[in-house]
């Protein structure tokens, strides 16, 4: 794996950026989930309406422990999985819709190695335009995107990602509802 990358990356997500980078599902834009400006900067370049929660990726469950008490008892990590929480604490709270949040377990390795890093939660948001579609790969995604970004990470550009995670709603009797 390209350390080059690994320490730009985390470089700027210490320093408040918003990064452009492949997931384990698709490209996505990104920042450190704790910081409330940079969560802004990416609510700007969507156009995202700042009542839309987003998604926040996590490197491992002793992370997610940090999050939330509350983990379901089903495999999270077999395919790319996304739970709404509903009581967090760690997380800026214009990531929160009634005190939950949405989080998944990141499967993709450069990921893995940044959120571990940083030691914080990173946000992970499709990269487009709020209403536009997704992009499947690099080449798809819009200038009006990639100019107002901080760090396009460069990997991985030629790879197809179609697959976005599927969701579920955790209740706090611990049962479970598929959203996506």
């Amino acid at each position: 794996m390209n350390q080059k990358e690994i320490k730009d990356t985390i470089t700027t997500l210490k320093n408040g950026g918003v990064i452009l980078y492949p997931t384990d599902t698709i490209w996505g834009i990104g920042c450190d989930a704790t910081n409330p400006e940079a969560i802004k900067k990416i609510f700007k370049i969507k156009k995202r309406a700042d009542n839309k929660a987003m998604i926040s990726l996590v490197a491992d469950k002793e992370q997610l422990k940090k999050i939330t008490q509350l983990i379901p008892k089903f495999d999270i990590t077999s395919v790319p999985t996304t739970i709404i929480y509903p009581s967090v604490k760690v997380i800026d709270k214009s990531l929160l819709v009634n005190g939950s949040a949405a989080i998944r377990i990141v499967q993709d390795k450069f990921c893995q190695k940044i959120i571990s890093a940083l030691k914080k939660p990173i946000v992970s948001t499709s990269a487009n335009i709020s209403g536009q579609n997704p992009p499947t790969q690099f080449s798809e995604i819009t200038k009006e995107i990639t100019d107002h970004v901080d760090y396009i990470v460069n990997l991985r550009k030629n790879e197809k990602r179609i697959k976005s995670s599927q969701i579920f709603k955790l209740i706090s009797d611990g049962s479970m509802q598929k959203i996506r």
